[in-house]
Order: C-alpha cells, then structure tokens, then sequence
C-alpha cells in the first residue's frame, strides 16, 4: 500500500512522559516540579527534559536534550562529564544535573519513572537501541 493524500505515511509517534522531579538545594524542603520527558525517533540516539517555563526566568520551556544512553547509564554509575551528568542515588532515586552559564541545577526523580520512560523509547518504532559501541560513545559525549 502506498501513501497517498488520504493515506499518508505512517510516522514513529513520539514519546512524551509527564512526572514531578524534585528540585535539591540547600532547603531542607525539596521542592517538586512538573518535568516533562521526551523522545522522538527522528532522533533515536536523545532524550528531552524539559521544565516548565515558570521555572525560567525568560518565561519560556527549559528544554534540555542530550544522549539517551547517558540517560541509561547513570541508572548505574555517575556518567557525564559536561553540561548534563546523571548517577544513582540510593536504590530508588537518580540525579540530573544540569550545568549552564547561568548556573547548575540539580533536579532528583525516581529512578523507575525514567526506566519506564527508557523503556517506552526503545519499545517505540525507530527506538530501538543503537549497537553497543554507539550507545557507549554517547553516553561519554555532553549534551
């Protein structure tokens, strides 16, 4: 069947996961935001993060995209080493930190929030995860 006017092709739809994040600073009370996580085969080898634009002083989405397999390996193990790091904390929760000019801000989830998103992203058409070696090459590179 080819694609027509009424038929156009079928395209990979994109993953989009909604969740609270906890802010970490030196309050003793987290803070909890609303982040929204996102994929789209277009681009099988990033994962999106993106704050609400409230957070941000210009009043727009923060949007924040860097390597999946980063994203995956620091589930396990510190990993990153330039504007985006990701390691464990604990059994149940993951950090994400996040380095700009403006600052560094270091945002916590639950650990099996993104699992599930990762699991989503590669059960998704086009997802599928890329040979070992390009999965650790990105997981090495920054954001």
């Amino acid at each position: 069947m080819s694609a027509t006017a009424e038929n156009p092709p079928a395209t990979a739809a994109a993953v989009e996961e909604r969740v609270s994040a906890r802010v970490i600073s030196d309050d003793p009370l987290y803070r909890a935001i609303p982040v929204a996580l996102r994929f789209t085969p277009a681009e099988p080898l990033a994962v999106r993060i993106v704050f609400p634009a409230e957070l941000s002083p210009e009043g727009t989405d923060n949007e924040w995209a860097f390597p999946r397999a980063l994203l995956e390996a620091g589930l396990l193990a510190p990993t990153g080493t330039g504007d985006v790091r990701v390691w464990p904390c604990g059994r149940v929760q993951a950090v994400v930190e996040f380095h700009s000019p403006e600052g560094v801000a270091v945002i916590q989830f639950d650990s099996a929030v993104l699992r599930r998103f990762l699991r989503r992203t590669y059960s998704t058409p086009g997802g599928g995860r890329p040979d070992g070696a390009a999965a650790r090459a990105a997981a090495t590179r920054t954001a």
